[in-house]
């Protein structure tokens, strides 16, 4: 089974730079669909973002304070078997 990828959407501020703030998951946790999964800071701002499916957050592919860029890989969600 292929897994689901979180990956940054364009939050629609240029020329500021998105930090992820902090997992609110554990890797391994199980996840809901819609449920915040990663915050990021961006401008000002907070932003939650959601797990793209229900399952298992498999892989983490970014790490709390790094630099993010529009389109970036953040996380696996695998399939709970």
């Amino acid at each position: 089974m292929v897994p689901k990828i979180l990956i940054l959407p364009d939050l629609g501020i240029d020329d500021q730079p998105v930090t992820l703030s902090v997992w609110l998951a554990r890797r391994g946790a199980r996840v809901k669909e819609g449920e915040p999964l990663v915050e990021v800071h961006c401008g000002g701002a907070t932003v939650d973002l959601p797990s793209p499916a229900d399952g298992l957050l498999a892989e983490k592919l970014a790490r709390e304070d790094e630099t993010l860029t529009v389109g970036q890989r953040l996380a696996a969600i695998e399939e709970a078997v």
